[in-house]
């Protein structure tokens, strides 16, 4: 199945994370909306940034939360802060949700303005600062990779260079000796045709192991 994040179409194996700390705010009706996206990589992370911004933001009314965690980003957590149930903290989990994002937590901060918004007003609201930050955040894709060390003879050399050339491969370091010795970033999701393809290509000849 193809993913798209705007017109971007994601591989499978890859996912994405926030590159940068962003920030937005929107005012509905008095109330201010401050929306904080913040890069994380555990849920330790994500709990000691909400409470450094809880710290900041004391005098605020609501810091309300969301946040998805691990490649797979099964591990999540939203807050509502003492909102209507439902009406903050699910819609901020949805803006980084329907972005396809891991390893994000998101903060929105309310000022209250002295109206009363209803569930329907608050959810709007928490969302649309939520996905303002998003929009203001720098976004990377994340390609796991296996790091493998691959030797081979001199006269090998063409024949291994083909096999490279076929995969998702970062070439990071190769040294010359008696042996050409490479180490190699290779795609995880290819490692096991990539490994077939050199001893193919080699005929048995050559080493070629995974780095720990």
């Amino acid at each position: 199945m193809r993913r798209y994040i705007g017109s971007m179409e994601l591989q499978n194996d890859s996912y994405l994370v926030l590159n940068s700390r962003a920030t937005a705010e929107i005012k509905v009706k008095g109330s201010r909306f401050i929306a904080i996206a913040v890069p994380v990589s555990s849920v330790e992370e994500a709990e000691v940034e909400l409470t450094a911004i809880k710290k900041r933001d004391y005098d605020a009314t609501h810091h309300c939360s969301a946040f998805k965690i691990g490649r797979s980003g099964t591990v999540f957590r939203y807050s509502d802060d003492g909102e209507p149930n439902s009406s903050a903290g699910l819609p901020i989990f949805r803006q980084i949700d329907s972005r396809l994002l891991t390893d994000t937590l998101v903060v929105v901060v309310r000022y209250y303005g002295g109206t009363k918004l209803g569930t329907g007003g608050l959810v709007r609201a928490y969302g649309e600062a939520a996905g303002a930050a998003l929009d203001q955040a720098t976004i990377a894709e994340i390609i796991p990779r296996t790091l493998v060390a691959l030797e081979y003879a001199y006269d090998d050399t063409s024949p291994s260079m083909h096999a490279i050339g076929q995969f998702d491969v970062i070439i990071k370091e190769t040294t010359y000796s008696e042996q050409t010795c490479m180490i190699l970033a290779v795609r995880s999701a290819q490692i096991l045709e990539f490994e077939q393809a050199i001893i193919e290509a080699l005929s048995g000849r050559g080493v070629f192991s995974i780095v720990d």
